[in-house]
């Protein structure tokens, strides 16, 4: 079965994707230029004066919410409001206890230190950051076999930020040991909008109004996803000699880029399309589902159904996946797959050969 590669999405939020370069020349640096995500950026702005007024590290923080949030961005602006060093990795790369000892013994005082992804470090890895969170030390072994010693090594204090998709796949002692737990929520279209207008601002581009609407009602309440857009919206109209750029040239470029007016592109409609057309809009396993999709159960669980969800079209049921009303009722507006691709006026894509 070939697995559909997540990041391959112009729509993808981007699960463990490496960060591009024009992502992080968007990238807020402050509290002040952190749109959206009010109660969470409230909360830490106290969090983050409390432990500047007492100078201490601050608590360690654990984000979790749906990917292309800010979740990076906001542990970010966190080192900087406190004047402390950011140290960045990822659960899935610290594959032994070593690698984690490692990067925990070169901290300096109050470094924060960011673990993307921190359901998915390894049972041994997740054990050395108990004592290392809790009494700011590790214990570690040194040699092999009969002349094997233990070395104790006393760590400044520091604050580990830890994001996760999945705060339920956390272990209970893991979870336990953050003092701030924060979610992020999906951004409305006014926050979205504010940030589009940001982006566009730093990316000089004249943008109106109308425009800026236009791609934040596509983005998916995901500010990594409204950036995306946006600067292909640029490369579009900067190829077609647009300097001001209205509703009409937005819509245009989005419509060009096969984004419909939901924000679903083709593998959204297509998982509709075969629930509908194959298994009599459900209920259907989610094995089955994927085999018909050709797709692995992760990539249909954790990347194409949760926007589906949120939107109403699918649920997850005990018995399995079933579309629902406004789903049905979309396809019928939207016609067939096939219908789509030969049309003119195309509003939904795949977007593998854009990237």
């Amino acid at each position: 079965m070939n697995s559909y590669i997540e990041h391959e999405r112009l729509l993808s939020p981007g699960i463990g994707v490496s960060e591009s370069q024009a992502d992080k020349n968007l990238r807020p640096k402050s509290f002040p230029e952190y749109l959206g995500q009010d109660a969470v950026k409230e909360q830490m702005g106290i969090f983050v004066e409390a432990a500047r007024l007492r100078g201490e590290a601050l608590d360690h923080v654990l984000m979790f919410g749906p990917p292309g949030l800010g979740k990076t961005t906001l542990a970010h602006v966190v080192a900087f409001e406190l004047g402390a060093g950011f140290q960045v990795t990822s659960g899935p790369i610290l594959t032994r206890p070593g690698d984690l000892a490692a990067i925990l013994s070169q901290l300096e005082a109050k470094t924060v230190l960011f673990i993307d992804e921190i359901h998915r470090m390894q049972p041994a890895v997740e054990e050395l950051l108990y004592s290392a969170m809790e009494d700011y030390h590790i214990d570690v072994l040194l040699g092999q076999g009969a002349g094997a010693r233990s070395m104790r090594i006393q760590l400044p204090p520091f604050t580990l930020i830890g994001a996760t998709t999945r705060a339920g796949a956390l272990t209970a002692p893991l979870r336990e040991r953050f003092g701030i737990i924060q979610r992020l929520e999906y951004y409305n279209i006014e926050a979205l909008a504010l940030i589009i207008q940001r982006s566009a601002r730093i990316l000089h581009m004249n943008l109106e109004e109308g425009g800026v609407h236009a791609i934040a009602s596509r983005a998916r309440g995901t500010p990594r996803i409204a950036n995306r857009l946006l600067r292909r919206v640029r490369d579009v109209v900067e190829v077609r000699g647009i300097s001001k750029i209205n509703a009409a040239h937005a819509h245009e470029a989005l419509n060009m880029l096969k984004v419909d007016e939901l924000g679903l592109d083709h593998q959204d409609r297509r998982l509709l399309e075969v629930i509908k057309t194959h298994f009599s809009g459900g209920p259907v396993g989610l094995d089955s589902l994927s085999v018909a999709l050709g797709e692995s159960r992760d990539t249909v669980e954790d990347v194409i159904e949760p926007y589906l969800i949120q939107q109403g079209m699918l649920q997850r049921t005990a018995k399995g996946r079933v579309t629902t009303i406004r789903a049905r009722e979309y396809l019928e507006s939207h016609g067939s797959l096939t219908e789509i691709g030969n049309s003119s006026d195309l509003t939904l894509f795949s977007a593998d050969h854009l990237v």
